[in-house]
């Protein structure tokens, strides 16, 4: 079990890629990005299968369609049952209102099955990888089953007949006994969703990350959601990098950026950078936000010792992991933090396979970490002794103490002398 919904991925991450014309697709874009891929080679091939979207993104453009009609033809066709018609009857004596009802909705659903295939039509499928074009080939096929040319011009010149709705529901009826009509509309919807994914990246110039077993490098990164957002570039020497800096230096943002370009770059997605380098991720544990887990009777503290717990397993198991600690231990008192800290951050180290980035208020580690470990900070200026954040990334260890200083400018010195 992945621990990211501190990457707030529905509320946050999700409204970044939905350009989904209908709740089916949008709900399938979010399925994706709750679904961790495998292994690399299945990232690699959604990386593929996204870049043959966007190599095809001017002809995507005019795909559309009423979703109202889309509604209707996916109920029509899931609940299609040809032997509750009485075609004999239907012929000889003329059809019953419902029947003039499923007459009309057979000319919906070969009208809207045109577009959709004219859209299909246009793409050129040597963009996207062989595995991917089995399914828009599948697509293809279902869609030419219901002769869709000849049936259009049908009822465009008013041709078409109760004769040829017979062999409409009689097709209806073969197609859901071989149990093709569900693996359509999965087809369908999925297909809609990389579409939707595919016009983020494009219009907000992702880039996908390469893919390299002992690299981590993230260049020009930022979040997504912010307007004006400060890019750092960001380079592991190490496996376990330890992030310090005053509060409100940004540490947390930092944290959320990098990981959701590593979880988004391991779902094969475009990621908010100029560039990248990272390694493949078996496992995620992104712990930004604290919280007690009141469900489960555990303090912020408890919860964190069998979060780390976990992730040390599983890391011990030859997990590739990677893993978040945001202000690791500060749940305790500080001769605790610092004993455990030290211990966690040094011992981490030895899983080579995995990636971990901490950060914390505990400078007392700049003297205790070993060599294994990489630190950054978060630079902070003082101007006029007031201070101003630059939200830029620096090596090294802050000696800045703003607590002290915004202490002292709101006059609680004075307000809280004794005597």
């Amino acid at each position: 079990m992945n621990n990211i919904q501190d990457l707030n991925i529905k509320e946050e991450v999700l409204p970044i890629f939905d350009y989904s014309l209908n709740s089916f697709a949008k709900k399938k874009i979010l399925n994706l990005l709750e679904t961790p891929l495998v292994s690399e080679a299945k990232v690699l091939e959604r990386q593929d299968i996204l870049k043959g979207f966007a190599l095809n993104h001017e002809v995507l453009k005019k795909y559309s369609y009423t979703v109202l009609y889309l509604n209707e033809v996916h109920y029509f066709l899931n609940n299609f049952k040809e032997e509750e018609l009485n075609w004999k009857r239907f012929l000889f004596f003329g059809p019953t209102a419902d029947e003039i009802l499923i007459h009309n909705k057979m000319h919906q659903l070969i009208l809207f099955f045109y577009r959709l295939k004219t859209a299909f039509s246009r793409l050129e499928l040597s963009h996207f990888p062989k595995s991917y074009r089995k399914d828009l080939n599948r697509i293809l096929s279902f869609l030419s089953f219901f002769e869709l040319e000849k049936h259009e011009y049908m009822i465009r010149e008013k041709q078409l007949k109760s004769k040829h709705v017979k062999k409409i529901g009689a097709k209806i009826s073969v197609l859901k006994e071989e149990g093709r009509i569900e693996c359509f509309w999965e087809d369908l919807f999925l297909f809609e969703s990389y579409l939707s994914i595919s016009k983020a990246i494009v219009e907000r110039e992702f880039v996908f990350p390469v893919f390299k077993e002992k690299s981590f490098v993230i260049n020009d990164f930022y979040h997504p959601l912010l307007e004006d957002p400060i890019k750092n570039s960001f380079v592991a020497f190490n496996n376990v990098i330890v992030l310090n800096g005053p509060n409100m230096s940004g540490k947390s943002t930092f944290l959320k950026s990098v990981s959701l370009c590593v979880y988004l770059g391991n779902l094969g997605f475009g990621i908010p950078v100029s560039s990248a380098e990272i390694p493949f991720f078996t496992d995620f544990s992104v712990g930004i936000n604290k919280r007690d887990d009141i469900l489960n009777g555990y303090s912020h503290f408890m919860t964190e010792v069998i979060n780390v717990k976990d992730v040390v397993l599983k890391a011990a198991d030859g997990k590739r992991c990677f893993v978040v600690f945001d202000e690791l231990f500060s749940g305790t008192n500080v001769e605790d933090a610092l004993e455990i800290c030290t211990r966690t951050i040094n011992g981490v180290s030895i899983y080579s396979n995995s990636y971990f980035l901490i950060s914390t208020h505990i400078q007392e580690l700049k003297d205790v970490t070993s060599d294994a470990v990489s630190t950054y900070y978060l630079d902070c200026e003082l101007i006029d002794n007031i201070p101003t954040f630059t939200y830029k990334l620096k090596k090294g260890w802050s000696d800045i103490k703003v607590g002290r200083i915004l202490f002292e400018k709101e006059g609680l010195n004075k307000l809280l002398q004794v005597g």
